[in-house]
């Protein structure tokens, strides 16, 4: 009598792990569908860490954004 009462409860737990791995698929899914939205991947690298820029690598984005913002006032100052 045992191993039919056993046997129940496993085909039963089994029942219910296929239910939960549905479950799971579609919250996967709807977090990609989130993190596609919001148009930022916030999670880390494989290692588990994020990159970081160097001070070097900062400056030189801000020194070509600086650039790009004194063409566009430039460019308004000739047309107004």
């Amino acid at each position: 009598m045992g191993n039919i009462e056993l046997a129940g409860t496993v085909k039963m737990l089994q029942g219910q792990r296929v239910q939960v791995q549905k479950e799971l698929a579609k919250l996967d899914k709807a977090i990609a569908v989130l993190r596609d939205l919001s148009g930022t991947n916030s999670t880390p690298t494989q290692n588990g860490k994020r990159r970081t820029l160097s001070a070097a690598a900062r400056r030189k984005i801000a020194k070509a954004q600086k650039a790009r913002w004194a063409k566009v006032k430039q460019q308004r100052a000739a047309k107004g």
